[in-house]
This record gives structure tokens, sequence and C-alpha cells, in this order.
């Protein structure tokens, strides 16, 4: 027999001869795309990827003209607005990669693409099949990416829900499919059964005898081969790669009592066991069905919030006439009408009408938030019973919903070092199963010969890991599930590991503690030419290019015969502009005034001053959250410490501190000086930072965790751990408490997993456990970890 293709597996053709050296050893290859796959394999110095990969490679197919053509026009740049996030220089896009079947694919992929010159990044998630890339356009260019995955082997095309739904409802219907044949069978295979067993009380002749056994072998070769496929798949894989898996085990024991219940069938000697492999075998399946659902639970969230998005707008054109046109074709300044009941197509802000918007996609909260003139609405949420005109802001890819998609994607691609712990064990414990099967073999068929195997398949099945394989993904993909639904984004994966250990919070002020909603209580004017109408006008002029919090409270009297120029935006300081040919500031008491003055002026938030000189005081309110007192006092109960950092003058942050009674407060704070405060409180605490995410970045930075409020439309960019969509403070307190019970059902599902097999495994090996109890009985172990982690979706606050 013709040895076949070292890539791909498949037959090489008669007279054909083409060998790649691998290793420094020729392989034969079956085709010139093979040929031209691995060649590109060895010339970068991947060879290992044959080493560790679980199962062949796509056969190569050399890239045709028409196929580069086609990734060529990916490059055009109102196609690729539709699926890329463009940042300065650097793009980014999720890939769909066709063909990855195990972790060493994704290996092999992100060693090959960040040699690329260009790229800055590629994470692959072997799981959802789908790839972050990150590039410098000027470098390369998104069709080079695509054709440098096609050369190793894969597929790459942009993400779409619909063909990832599609994907994971045909492989749905196919596990449903084995489930019904398997099941269908299985109960043909009991029936007849239950006449055997019978038959052995009373009389049976020796020809129905055998016509029963030949009819039982015959309807289980079904489920033994079709519903049991994957179960050999994964253990073929897994001894390719050197490694052990929980299928290893189960591939056995099926196997081996499926031959010797035909055996005994076909010589007609020995005992049958054809209703415990049918029945055991679906069992199996249906443990493997809800591993699948679990395992695609994260990947259906992402591909769920993209279909959110509508397929049409109306918007206004040259003549003020209406026109439908395709969603993703706006861009900013487009002018749209979104009518009562509409998908809001865009990111924009309302230029005339007033409705409530439903933001449950975002915030999980259902009832509508009133929205007027000059607030901010996000594509994907639902327009209530108003007529609205929005203008676009942020279309596309740079939709704030956009950014959360490829924020779940980022998290996705995290493994969390509990879940790389539970891998390893499962590994070692498989080992160890197998090594006990052994000597089970050999002691048995030393004393009792005929009880020997089925005693071996006992041990094999009862132990199987199945509950340590899902004792971690489970918990994990219910637990954050669970915050989803609460408005809670966690974009890194080490939160969950992380916070139960966080003892201290630092919260910002603006914003965080407070609402951020300004009013301005007083104006007191310094400069006698300059009127308390001027002073406004010219702070709405400069707040406009502001998105601190502070700046709404001048919205409203912006004047747009005041023109601005020469605009410098000073991050936690303030704005300067040229106004009437004169250089106009306005920002904090401590960037603007002398350090000899700064006691007389520190009691405003704003001052503004014009040509150097203090021209305008600004007076303004803000209101303490409503939840604020309640999560404070939660966290002092449990001995959290608490801070506050904030940039704001010293009166402001008193009077917050006499209500909320925090451990310690700072005010006046640049963005550095709140970044030394937090490594210092880091000496002797694990520290946890709560900010607006405005021009916070360094401190979200040096925190253990960082956590963002869902007040802006920045907050997907910055560096946040998490984002509260929702935008209520208190839910920090569920956050903590579904992390904290997350780590404590993973804990569970080990200690249940090893527990129940510290207890099966000597009765086995003993003999006192039949095959079918050792199937039923991992089964339910199975389903007991699954129900147990799913108890963190009904996790309330602590």
């Amino acid at each position: 027999m013709n040895q076949p293709c070292f890539h791909c597996g498949e037959p090489i053709p008669k007279g054909f001869s083409l060998f790649v050296a691998i290793d420094e050893q020729e392989q034969p290859m079956c085709c010139v795309g093979c040929h031209a796959v691995a060649t590109t394999i060895v010339e970068n110095q991947l060879t290992d990827y044959y080493r560790y990969r679980t199962e062949n490679a796509p056969k190569g197919v050399e890239l045709v003209p028409e196929q580069l053509k086609k990734q060529a026009l990916l490059d055009e740049e109102s196609l690729q607005s539709e699926f890329t996030y463009h940042e300065g220089d650097f793009k980014e896009a999720i890939l769909t990669v066709e063909g990855i079947s195990c972790a060493a694919c994704a290996w092999l992929i992100e060693m090959q693409i960040n040699k690329l010159k260009g790229v800055v990044r590629i994470n692959v998630n072997a799981t959802t099949q789908r790839a972050t890339v990150k590039w410098v356009d000027s470098e390369i260019k998104l069709s080079e990416i695509l054709i440098a995955i096609d050369k190793v082997g894969y597929h790459a095309l942009p993400f779409k829900a619909s063909d990832v739904e599609e994907a994971n409802q045909k492989q749905s219907k196919t596990f449903i499919k084995r489930l019904g044949v398997s099941g269908i069978l299985m109960m043909q295979v009991m029936m007849i059964a239950v006449g055997l067993y019978f038959g052995a009380f009373t009389y049976m002749s020796d020809t129905i005898h055998v016509y029963l056994r030949w009819t039982s072998m015959l309807l289980t070769l079904p489920i033994v081969t079709y519903g049991a496929f994957p179960f050999y798949t994964g253990a073929f894989r897994a001894i390719k790669a050197r490694r052990l898996s929980m299928d290893v085990p189960v591939s056995i024991a099926i196997i081996l009592a499926s031959i010797a219940s035909c055996w005994a069938t076909i010589m007609q000697t020995g005992e049958v066991y054809f209703e415990s492999v049918s029945m055991f075998t679906f069992l199996l399946l249906i443990g493997k069905f809800l591993e699948f659902r679990a395992r695609n639970r994260a990947a259906e969230v992402s591909a769920n919030l993209l279909k959110l998005m509508p397929l049409t707008a109306t918007k206004i054109g040259d003549n003020d006439q209406e026109e439908f046109v395709v969603a993703r074709k706006l861009v900013a300044n487009d002018i749209v009408i979104v009518k009562p009941g509409e998908t809001i197509p865009a990111d924009g802000v309302i230029t005339q009408g007033e409705s409530p918007i439903n933001e449950a996609m975002l915030s999980g909260e259902q009832l509508p938030v009133s929205k007027t003139i000059g607030d901010t609405v996000f594509a994907g949420t639902v327009n209530g019973d108003g007529n609205l005109l929005v203008e676009v802001k942020n279309a596309g890819s740079a939709s704030f919903l956009s950014q959360l998609i490829r924020v779940s994607e980022a998290s996705q691609a995290h493994k969390p070092k509990i879940a790389e712990l539970s891998d390893k064990i499962a590994q070692f414990f498989v080992a160890l199963i197998l090594l006990t099967s052994i000597f089970t073999a050999l002691y048995w068929q030393q004393h009792l010969p005929h009880e020997a195997f089925w005693i071996t398949l006992s041990v094999l099945v009862a132990t199987c890991p199945c509950a340590l394989s899902l004792a971690t993904p489970t918990a994990l993909t219910c637990g954050t599930t669970r915050l989803n639904r609460a408005g809670i984004m966690v974009k890194s994966g080490h939160v969950i590991e992380t916070l139960p250990e966080i003892n201290a919070f630092a919260f910002d002020k603006t914003g965080t503690l407070t609402t951020g909603d300004f009013v301005i209580d007083q104006v007191e004017i310094l400069e006698q030419s300059l009127s308390k109408e001027s002073a406004l006008a010219y702070a709405a002029a400069l707040e406009t290019h502001s998105e601190h919090p502070i700046a709404k409270a001048f919205a409203s009297f912006r004047d747009f015969t005041v023109k601005c120029s020469n605009i410098v935006v000073t991050p936690g300081k303030g704005i300067t502009g040229n106004i009437n040919q004169q250089e106009v500031k306005i920002g904090s008491a401590k960037w603007l005034v002398a350090e000899s003055d700064l006691a007389k002026f520190a009691s405003y938030p704003c001052v503004m001053t014009i040509n150097g000189k203090i021209s305008a005081l600004f007076s303004l309110s803000d209101h303490i959250r409503e939840d604020a007192s309640e999560l404070l006092a939660e966290l002092k109960s449990q001995n959290i410490y608490t801070a506050m950092l904030s940039g704001d003058n010293e009166a402001g942050c008193t009077k917050v501190q006499k209500q909320l009674q925090l451990d310690v407060m700072h005010s006046q704070l640049s963005a550095e000086e709140k970044m030394k405060i937090i490594q210092q409180m880091q000496q002797n605490h694990k520290v946890a930072m709560v900010g607006d995410g405005i021009n916070d970045a360094p401190v979200f930075g040096a925190a253990h965790v960082s956590i963002a409020m869902g007040s802006g439309t920045d907050i997907a960019k910055n560096g946040a751990d998490v984002i509260l969509l929702n935008n209520h403070l208190n839910t920090i307190s569920l956050l903590r408490n579904v992390a904290k019970k997350t780590q404590r059902i993973v804990w569970q599902n080990y200690g249940w997993a090893f527990g129940y097999n510290a207890i099966v495994l000597p009765l086995a090996v003993c003999g006192y456990i039949t095959p079918y109890m050792a199937v039923i009985g991992m089964s339910l172990s199975s389903i007991l970890v699954i129900t147990n982690s799913l108890r963190l979706l009904k996790v309330k606050k602590g």
C-alpha cells in the first residue's frame, strides 16, 4: 500500500513523486498544492506544527489568479470600512478561519503571520475558529495577510455573524442526528436485551437466541461507528499530538466492548454487552452535546450582538429628501431619520426630537432611557415612540457595538490559568486511568479470566474525566453570561481570577461616585469688559471640544457666532483656544492660577483666563449617585479599603467625602499623580480602580483590575478590564459576587470530579461496577458539574 500524503493524509496518485524534507526526513506529497504549503512551513522554521497537530491539514490548493483577485478586492477602502476598525495608521479586523481543528493549527497561523512585517499581532481562537488581526496599513495589506494564511493551508475571510450562526447550526444538527440515530437504535437493542435476559430463565431455542444476538449486533454497529465517531476523531487527534484526552479511554472502551461482543456473537460463545455499549455511547453523546453548547455560548454572544445592526437606514439627502440607504454605508455627519420602533443604525447625536431609547442590548436594563437634543445614541439600540433626527458620528466598524464585539473576541482568546491547570490535570488523570486499566486486566486475567475484560471495561468508562474537562469551561461561560445579562462586559480574562483577591477600591469622583450631570450654580466675572453671557459663550465654545462631564454643563450656552481656533486639549487640566484674537483658557485652578494665589480660587472647579489674566470663575454642582452609598457601605462591612482619587477641587471632594465616608480622599490630582498613589496602595493591597474611562488610561493600567463606567462613547477604547455598560455603580457588588462564586463552583466541580473518581475507581477495580453502571455514573457526574455551573446564571448581588 502506498504511503499517504504527509501533509493532508490523502492517497498519492500512482506515478506521482514529490517530496519535502521535514525534520531531515523526505516526506511524500500528493499534489503541487500540498508541496507548496509544506515548503512554506519548512522555510519559515515552523515544522513543530507537524509534531503537535492533532489531525491532517486541509489539502493544499494552489492560489489561482481568481482567488487572488477576490482577496485583493478586500483592500478596497469602501469595502474594508464595513469590517475593519481604524486607529491612526493601524487597522484591526476579525476573520473567520476555515480548517482550524485544534490548538496546533492556531499556533501555526499565529507563528506564521506574526513574522510578517507590518503585522502588530494576531490572536487565533481555535474554539470559535476566529482570528483577530491588527496591522499597519502602510506596510502590509489585508489581502497579503489572507494569502499568507492560505499558504499554510487555511482559508480566511472577514467574520460574518450569519456564517457563524450557520456553522453552529450545522454542527448542532449533526449532533442531534447522531443522538437520534443512537437513541432510537439503543432502545431497540435494550428491548432485545430484555428478551435475552428473560430467555435465560425460560425456554428459548438456540436459533432464536442466535437470531436476537445477530440483530443486536447489526443495530449496535451504526451506534459504535456513526454515533461514536466524534470520540474516535478526538482520540486520534490527541494521540497524534502525543497528548491524552478524555476521548482516549472512552474510545478504547467502546471499541473493545464492541469487538468482544461481536466475537461472542460470531463464535456463539460467551456473553454480549451490546445494550451496555449502545447505552453508554448514547449517554456520552448527550454529554458531548452539552459540552458543545457550553463552549459555544460565548461565541454566540458576539455573533448575536452583530445581528442587532439594522441593514437599512433612512437618510436625509441633499435636497432634504428621504432616501433608503444601506446602513453600513453611512458616514460621519450624515443625517438620518429614526422613526418610532426602528433600530438606530449608527452612533450619533440627536439634533431634533426626543424619545425613550431601549438600550437593553448594552446595559441589560429593559427600562427605556429618555433622550433629547444633544444626547448620544448608539447603533443597535431601539427608538421608542418619538421621531428623531440623528447626526452620525461613528458608523460601521467604528460604532460602539462593533467595539464591544472586538472586546468580546479579545476576552475569549484569553485562556485563564485555572483552565490551563484543568487541561494538565485531565491529561495526567487519563494516563493514570490507562495504567490502572492495564494492571486491572493483568490481575483479573490471572484470578477470574472470564470477567477480566468486563471489569477492565468498567474501569475505563467509570473513571473517564468528562466532569473534570467540563469543570472550568462551563463555570466560566455561565459566570460571564450572567454578567453580560446584567450589562457588565468583562474584557480581560484575568478578572474572574483576580477580583476575589481585591481588598482595596480606588474611585474617581466625577462621573463615578457622582452622576457627572453638572449644573452651573454661579458665574463670577473678574474682568470688567467681559459680560456674563460672553463668559458663558466663550466657555461653551471651548468645552464643546472636551469629553469631560463638566463640559456638558456649558452645552446650553453655546453661541455658534463665537468661533474658536487653535484648540489644544490638555488631558486632566483644561482647554486652550483663540477667540476674537485672544488666547482663552478654561480648566482647573491648579493649572491656571499661580501657586501663591491657589488657596483663593481652590473652591472653583472651573477658572477662565483671557490672555493670561483670570477673567471668570464658575461654580458647578454635581449629585452623588444614589447607589454609591449602598456600594461603599457594603465594601466597608467587608473591611475593604476605599479611596477617592479626583482631579477636582478640594471643596467638591470634601463634600462627597463627608457623605460617603471613604477611608481616604485625594483631590486636584493629575493622571500621573493618581497612578503613583495606586502604586503606593499596591504595596499593601490588591487594588481595583473605578473610573469613567476618560483620561484615566495610565491609572487603569496601574491597577490590578480596572473598571470603567458606561457613561461615554470612549468606554471600549480605554484600557479598562471591565465596562459597566449599565452605568450602575452598585453592580460592582454583583461582579465581585459572580467572580467569587465562579471560583468557588470551579473548585466544587473539581472536588466532585476527583471525589467521584476516588470512590468509583477502587470499586470498579474490585469488580463491583458493571459497564452500564459505570456509564450511568460517569454521565451523571458530568450532568452534575453542568447543573452546578448553571447556578451562576441566577447569582444576585452579595
